[in-house]
């Protein structure tokens, strides 16, 4: 029978979940926009964000902590890259005042929470020398570790 951690997988991972809420709320946004924005920027932006997500499950699923953070790297890489979209997004007006204050805080919580899960993707350690990031990831540690 498989255990908690196995069942659970990436979905219960903050930074996923987090992940989640930001490409849907960017989905949300460039709905309204017009044509030229969405087939330019929107894309973009939606497959940027999007990205973060998929590269977070995808590194879980590998059988290494070498590739896990080498997909949450490009996760990371992928969140740079939606924050230039949005950047772009405000600076030609798309961005109602809404949007931005749904998108920001994910941003601004999204990043370094990657950075932290990063941080504590690899071998368990035992004892008093568990890092406080650890704790989000210790069960994808042990899956990632096989």
């Amino acid at each position: 029978m498989a255990d908690e951690r196995t069942q659970k997988g990436f979905e219960a991972l903050r930074v996923y979940q987090i992940s989640e809420k930001l490409c849907d709320a960017i989905w949300d946004a460039v709905r309204g926009w017009d044509r030229l924005a969405q087939d330019t920027v929107g894309r973009q932006m939606i497959r940027a964000a999007d990205s973060v997500g998929a590269n977070i499950a995808e590194g879980t699923g590998r059988g290494s902590f070498q590739d896990n953070r080498r997909f949450v790297r490009n996760a990371r890489g992928s969140l740079y890259e939606t924050r230039h979209w949005l950047r772009r997004a405000h600076q030609r007006h798309l961005l109602t005042a809404e949007s931005v204050s749904l998108i920001k805080p994910l941003i601004d919580n999204l990043a370094p929470r990657l950075n932290a899960y990063l941080r504590s993707i690899g071998p368990v350690k035992a004892g008093p020398d568990i890092s406080e990031n650890a704790g989000e990831s210790t069960e994808m540690n042990n899956q990632a570790g096989k």
